[in-house]
Formats: structure tokens, C-alpha cells, sequence
């Protein structure tokens, strides 16, 4: 079979969204640079003139979902004045966007963990630590709005958040996607509003 060359940042992306399903689908230690080759039907030789390592195929693929993670987040998106109800409505935006991804992003960065390299574990460290902030940034800015108690630890609410959404996307696959995200996180979401609202 003849495949035409695509660009290179064409084929990168071919080969990390390749890496991304099949790491859902199998985990990272049976992720192979002969199985990306398979998926696009590619060669690995093809791989190789992208990517020098599997590893570094997985560096750009943390990128990614740091870039997904925090776009859906940023406070920019968020209309001011920043009250409880745009805060929920980003929040719900953004379970939405990993309802559209499969809840690659949460996935990707535990099988990553689960594969033991240093050097990826201390960048996806330094990824989950940007999300956390950039959720921080947006409970200050309902501190500051008025709409959030100024007695709260931001950096608390941030982390119970950040283990809400990461268990219940675990769930959720662990249940082949049976059934919607909003529809659990919802009640979660408004028991921990009414901690929260000034």
C-alpha cells in the first residue's frame, strides 16, 4: 500500500492521536511504535523521521493534553463578573470537552504515570500542577468577584475538584461510557457550591 507524505506536523499529529487511542485501548505498556505504524498504515521508518523515540512520542502527546486541559479552562473564556453560575458554566464546558475527548486527557496522563520514566513524570507533574493552578485562578477570581466565601483555601476546593473529575471519568470508562458525566458530576458539583457560595 502507497501513502503519500504528509507534511510533518500533519503526520505528528496522525501519530500522537494514534498514540492517544491506543493507549486507551491498551495502556501504555503495550504502546509500540509498530502498532502507531499500523493504525495510520504508515511504516515505522515514517515514525522514526518524526519522532526519535517512543518517549518522545509521548512527551508531545502530554503536550496535547495539557494544551486541551487548560484551553478549556482559561479564564479569558469566562465573561466577567465572574459569579458562581459562569464558574459552573466553564466547569460544565469542560466536562463536556472530555466527554468529546473519551477522558483521554485523565487516562493519558495515569497510563503515562503507570510507564515509570522520570523525566515524563516530573512534566506530567508539572502539567497537573498547571491545571490545578489554572482552576485556582478561576475560584480567586469568584473570591474577588464576591460570588465565592474569601474564607475558603482555594487550593483545597481546587484539589476536592480535581478529585471529583478524575474519579468520575475513571468511573466512567471503567464503565465503557454508560452514562453522562454532567448527570454525576452535577449533584457533586452543587453540594460542593453550597460550601462555597458567598
Amino acid at each position: 500500500m502507497v501513502h503519500k507524505r504528509a507534511n510533518t506536523s500533519v503526520r505528528q499529529k496522525q501519530i500522537v492521536e494514534a498514540a492517544r487511542k491506543l493507549i486507551i485501548k491498551y495502556g501504555s505498556e503495550h504502546l509500540t511504535v509498530s502498532r502507531i505504524a499500523k493504525e495510520i498504515h504508515i511504516s515505522e521508518g515514517a515514525i522514526y523521521r518524526h519522532f526519535k523515540s517512543k518517549k518522545q512520542i509521548l512527551a508531545f502527546l502530554l503536550e496535547n493534553t495539557e494544551t486541551n486541559l487548560l484551553s478549556d479552562l482559561a479564564l479569558e473564556q469566562v465573561k466577567p463578573p465572574i459569579t458562581l453560575d459562569s464558574i459552573s458554566a466553564t466547569l460544565k464546558s469542560h466536562l463536556e470537552a472530555i466527554e468529546r475527548r473519551h477522558g483521554s486527557s485523565f487516562q493519558v496522563i495515569a497510563e503515562i504515570v503507570s510507564f515509570g520514566d522520570r523525566k515524563l513524570n516530573k512534566k506530567t507533574l508539572e502539567i497537573i500542577n498547571n491545571y490545578l493552578r489554572q482552576l485556582e485562578s478561576l475560584l480567586s477570581a469568584g473570591i474577588k468577584s464576591g460570588a465565592i466565601r474569601s474564607d475558603i483555601d482555594p487550593r483545597a476546593i481546587v484539589l476536592i475538584l480535581f478529585g471529583m473529575m478524575n474519579s468520575l471519568v475513571n468511573l466512567w470508562a471503567l464503565s465503557d461510557y454508560k452514562f453522562k458525566l454532567q448527570d454525576e458530576y452535577l449533584p457533586l458539583w452543587n453540594s460542593l457550591r453550597r460550601v462555597i457560595e458567598k
